[in-house]
């Protein structure tokens, strides 16, 4: 069974480092055979508030969003995903990221139009299997 050191931290506050908590835990019948972080460390990704949306012209299930993740300028990506909507915020994969699996995000053209990075579902993060769409964070997300 895996649990969440976190989970388990809101619940008892033992003042011990991770490996010392699962000596513990082991010395108390409960074995843990290892620790491992819940998600891989991200680089070349933030988060982006999309700003418009507008329909791509040569592909009925693309859109063109204008993303603000912080920059000067605004991001064009071209996306897919059934729940992209202006306003939310979304982790957002920049050139140069590496997703888990080994996805390189480069700037690319989409039915010939250039996206300039990657609107992320939790499962193209490595967080969870649901690819049901983007992985919306909440409202007040800075980017």
């Amino acid at each position: 069974m895996r649990i969440s050191e976190q989970w388990l931290r809101d619940w008892v506050q033992p003042d011990v480092s991770s490996s010392e908590l699962a000596d513990q835990l082991t010395m108390a019948g409960l074995e843990v055979d290892k620790i491992e972080p819940a998600a891989p460390a991200f680089e070349q990704i933030v988060v982006g508030r999309v700003r418009s949306l507008t329909q791509h012209p040569q592909a009925d299930k693309l859109k063109i969003a204008q993303v603000d993740v912080g920059a000067a300028e605004l991001l064009q990506i071209v996306c897919g995903a059934p729940n992209v909507a202006p306003d939310i915020c979304v982790p957002t994969a920049l050139l140069g990221a590496v997703l888990p699996g080994g996805l390189k995000i480069k700037q690319a053209k989409l039915r010939g139009v250039a996206s300039q990075g990657m609107l992320c579902s939790a499962r193209e993060l490595g967080l969870a299997d649901d690819h049901g769409g983007l992985l919306i964070l909440p409202p007040d997300s800075p980017p």
